[in-house]
């Protein structure tokens, strides 16, 4: 490698945690200005003479690579001058095997606006501003359209899928959320409970851990917490009230936001994150029915999405950035990343529930985008399809991206990643 611009040369150690892909660990000297594609050259070349001398081949891999915490995106020399590394240090880069791009699948055509989607299993549940709900499979067949609410819906949330039956809720601006019981078989659905406290649109839904209870978040600013059971009144409650719907009220309501709650998601058994309109995330412990505590943006807040496996909460706002904060510090106010790429403002975001390091967001310039939280320059992959703003998305199966949104459509992606236990199936 050449070097330009009298860059000069770098030491680097070159470490993975995959080991079927280590390298000897030695430093090796190369050119300061090179990129991902030299150093992918680089390793690919050390592999190659690797299963060279052990008489095996191999194919090549395509590789990211990290240095100081963040992924390398463009010359090294760039990227180390902005960290303030010296030339004369070594530099320890980790490599990570390339997250495959996500495949456009299937197109699911709605009469409206599609502003909630939530997989399960082999189903998407669909929430339209024609006032139904939908459930599809995840190969695109349409199963059942349910008419029930009198406004557009908001959210849509699964409580419990089987081969036999299904239970979800549903939240509209008619200020009501509805819980529905699904008769897979019979493909019938009837509609448990409708649950009236609030007293403007409700906005968002999480359903707990437990799948005993659900929060609902709403314009009126507060937060509510139902039961979703089928029978809430144990096994006296009658036939007849079951089969008409009854109305039922909320167990805890919880006041504390100024402005409409965004999002609501239960971190564990006994704590939900809110984000809302007001600048705000809180988090809230059931158990004192009260707030925790809570982090303050510059932004109204959109959507905001927890992790379980890296406890960060990733952030959409209307400055078409996304934030990254962690909860467990003192300094929870401190945003820990800013991530650039959209253009226009962000409404919804999500975790992968499987790979700890992604996330997902949906814009209104009508593009999904897949980051990793290691590389907030650029996201790994852009996932276009729709034709207006994207307004709810859902990585909750791990096999597939499903976005909904203006176009009347909903888009789902699959991911090319194999589970451990497909890997060991190619294994053998």
């Amino acid at each position: 490698m050449e070097a330009e611009n009298g860059e000069g040369q770098v030491q680097v150690r070159l470490k993975t945690k995959q080991e079927q892909y280590a390298v000897p660990d030695v430093p090796y000297t190369i050119e300061g200005n090179v990129t991902t594609a030299d150093l992918n050259t680089f390793v690919n070349t050390l592999l190659e003479q690797a299963a060279i001398s052990s008489g095996e081949s191999n194919s090549p891999i395509e590789f990211d690579f990290i240095v100081i915490d963040e992924y390398l995106r463009g010359r090294l020399c760039d990227h180390l001058r902005e960290k303030e590394i010296s030339f004369e240090d070594t530099v320890d880069i980790e490599y990570v095997e390339r997250f495959p791009a996500p495949e456009p699948q299937d197109c699911l055509l709605h009469d409206d606006w599609v502003s909630a989607v939530k997989a399960c299993d082999k189903w998407i549940l669909t929430g339209c501003y024609d006032n139904t709900i939908n459930i599809w499979t995840v190969k695109g067949k349409h199963v059942l359209t349910i008419p029930g609410h009198t406004q557009p819906l908001k959210a849509v949330a699964w409580v419990s899928v089987d081969d036999e039956s299904g239970k979800f809720v549903s939240c509209s601006q008619d200020q009501t959320a509805m819980l529905w019981e699904w008769r897979v078989g019979t493909n019938s659905v009837e509609c448990v409970s409708v649950c009236k406290g609030h007293e403007r649109g409700i906005d968002c839904v999480d359903v707990s851990p437990d799948k005993f209870r659900f929060a609902t978040g709403s314009w009126d600013t507060m937060l509510k917490i139902w039961s979703a059971e089928i029978n809430e009144g144990g096994e006296g409650t009658s036939k007849r009230a079951k089969e008409s719907g009854t109305t039922r009220v909320p167990r805890i309501t919880l006041q504390g936001h100024r402005e409409s709650i965004s999002s609501v998601q239960w971190m564990d058994s006994s704590t939900l994150l809110t984000s809302s309109w007001d600048h705000t995330l809180k988090i809230w412990d059931l158990h004192l029915e009260g707030i925790k505590s809570e982090i303050s943006a510059n932004k109204s807040i959109f959507d905001a999405s927890y992790s379980n496996l890296n406890h960060l909460i990733v952030t959409a706002s209307a400055d078409k950035n996304l934030r990254l904060y962690d909860p467990r510090t003192n300094q929870g106010n401190l945003v820990r990343n800013t991530y650039f790429g959209h253009s226009q403002w962000v409404q919804t975001v999500m975790w992968s529930t499987t790979e700890e390091y992604l996330f997902i967001s949906g814009s209104y310039d009508n593009q999904n985008k897949l980051w990793d939280y290691r590389s907030p320059k650029a996201p790994l992959y852009d996932l276009l399809g729709h034709g207006d703003k994207v307004l709810d998305i859902d990585w909750s199966n791990p096999k597939y991206i499903v976005s909904g949104g203006a176009d009347n459509t909903v888009r789902v992606f699959k991911s090319r990643k194999a589970v451990p236990s497909e890997r060991m199936d190619e294994d053998k």
